[in-house]
């Protein structure tokens, strides 16, 4: 893993058998830091602040009915033990609070569906999800992502309002209602990640985009404990109608305040308009009509950020969505307690993704490690630590107090990733970034599929050996995208990534990673 030596910006060198390092053709910026204008009062910095309150809006609007599901199911309705003995059940706490009812108040509907039905609901979101990856990536770094990021979370949120009458027409709608707002959110990362390719300059990347990223961990913990409360207090219905109004209030701001790219913002300072685009180039253009495709199928560095964001993709919808129903059906906390709890993990994920981005960028600007070195360490600590305390909730049993320790501790280890390979698609290809995004996070999507299926199917008896498998699946899919990552992952800008190509250069690093 080699030091930095010398500036380059955001180009490889041409001639990179002349460079001493391995790591001679990793993007460098031009710029330091210190030549941009003040970050707090930045038109970056407001962009940033932005996209962090979108993606609370955007995560609050997909995970509520996690949560919500928990008060929505009958839970008098026996489920069926199959042909099994006896199975494993946690004992109910001896306090009140712990033998409190879920329904919430009188009145409100409930239904009998079962752990199979409830788990292809959740996963229902990302039927339509997985759809608009690709698609968003494209029209964002084309024509950028301000238009589709606010339009993706406004329709979600009208979509969100229609939640509780969908569930009263029945299962097929309302799996329908989730597949059509996973339609609208398909844009936001790409999205994101097309704006950023345009108004983060190479030094400031990692703090940027996890800082707007960290909307998601902050999101996911708010809206929890608040969607618990809500049920409890009002009926579960008002979940939706509380969050669905809140994401029409953040899109008005979106699309009043928020410029595609710096040179069309009506309040920068030219300072900072300066700084941005001296800083990153050429390759914060829009790209053309056309897209590398072969090259990209070809890319083994895209490929290993598609494995990795497969594999961590998995423990975090894993949890993301089934979270809830372990602490209700294993550990038998009570609506209110679970959603705190479950909201808990990603209070400790989102200091420590802020965290990352810092420090990330600071090995950078100090030239104590290569783009490569740095995204290689914050990925593989940020999937293989968290696996470890997967395994160790597997076998920690009915001891609530250690199990939920061990998953806060799982899950805040994960905000590593923030300056991992979420942020490496930049590094391959900037110009590219939210088309990359798309087609990786297309894979990623695969998991929001699968694994509340697979959970609700894994579990149906709703014993403790059941989800002593789905936190081994979680840890041995995690560990494998860290070793995949780790042995093929490159920070090096890609020779189809640049703007211009010289003769016989085109598939010149095809293959190139570190594999």
């Amino acid at each position: 893993m080699a030091l930095y030596d010398r500036p380059f910006i955001n180009s490889a060198p041409h001639d990179s058998e002349e460079e001493e390092g391995p790591e001679s053709g990793e993007t460098q910026p031009l710029l330091s830091t210190e030549e941009g204008s003040a970050q707090c009062c930045s038109a970056r910095f407001n962009l940033a602040f932005l996209m962090f309150l979108g993606f609370c809006m955007v995560y609050a609007l997909r995970v509520n009915l996690s949560v919500v599901m928990v008060a929505m199911v009958n839970g008098t309705v026996t489920q069926p033990i199959g042909n099994s003995s006896q199975a494993e059940v946690c004992p109910k706490h001896s306090s009140p609070e712990g033998n409190s009812t879920n329904k919430g108040p009188p009145g409100v509907p409930q239904y009998d569906w079962s752990s199979e039905t409830q788990g292809v609901i959740l996963s229902s979101f990302f039927y339509g999800y997985i759809l608009t990856q690709v698609v968003g990536g494209y029209v964002s770094d084309r024509f950028g992502g301000k238009l589709f990021l606010g339009l993706g979370v406004l329709c979600t949120a009208v979509l969100t309002l229609l939640t509780p009458l969908a569930a009263s027409l029945g299962v097929p709608y309302l799996i329908a209602l989730r597949a059509a707002e996973g339609v609208g959110e398909g844009v936001s990362f790409p999205a994101m990640n097309a704006m950023w390719a345009r108004w983060a300059p190479p030094l400031e990347r990692s703090r940027l985009v996890t800082f707007s990223a960290a909307g998601v961990s902050f999101g996911t913990f708010v809206a929890l404990p608040l969607t618990g409360f809500m049920c409890q207090s009002l009926g579960w219905p008002s979940v939706f109608y509380i969050f669905g109004a809140a994401g029409c209030v953040w899109s008005v701001f979106w699309f009043t305040l928020v410029s595609d790219e710096p040179r069309s913002h009506p309040r920068i300072s030219k300072s900072e308009l300066n700084y941005i685009t001296d800083s990153i180039g050429s390759q914060g253009s829009a790209q053309g009509w056309s897209v590398p495709a072969l090259s990209m199928l070809g890319s083994l560095p895209l490929w290993s950020i598609i494995v990795a964001h497969f594999s961590a993709n998995w423990s975090y919808y894993t949890l993301l969505t089934t979270l809830p129903t372990y602490m209700d059906q294993v550990l038998r906390f009570n609506i209110k307690e679970n959603g705190f709890l479950s909201a808990l993990p990603y209070l400790c994920c989102f200091p420590v993704g802020l965290l990352s981005g810092v420090l990330a960028d600071f090995l950078q600007e100090r030239r104590l490690l290569s783009t490569t070195a740095v995204r290689k360490i914050f990925t593989v600590s940020g999937m293989v630590f968290p696996a470890v305390f997967l395994v160790a909730t597997a076998f920690i049993g009915c001891d609530y107090r250690w199990a939920v320790a061990f998953l806060t501790v799982s899950s805040a280890l994960s905000g590593i990733l923030s300056a991992g390979f979420n942020m490496n698609h930049l590094d391959i290809a900037p110009r590219y970034a939210g088309i990359l995004l798309g087609i990786t996070n297309s894979f990623g999507t695969i998991p929001g599929i699968a694994a509340p299926t697979v959970v609700g199917y894994l579990t149906a008896q709703h014993s403790l050996s059941g989800w002593r498998l789905v936190f081994f699946i979680s840890a041995g899919i995690n560990v494998f995208g860290a070793l995949f990552y780790c042995v093929c992952g490159t920070g090096q800008l890609q020779s189809w990534a640049r703007e211009e190509q010289r003769p016989g250069e085109g598939h010149k690093d095809r293959w190139a990673g570190d594999c």
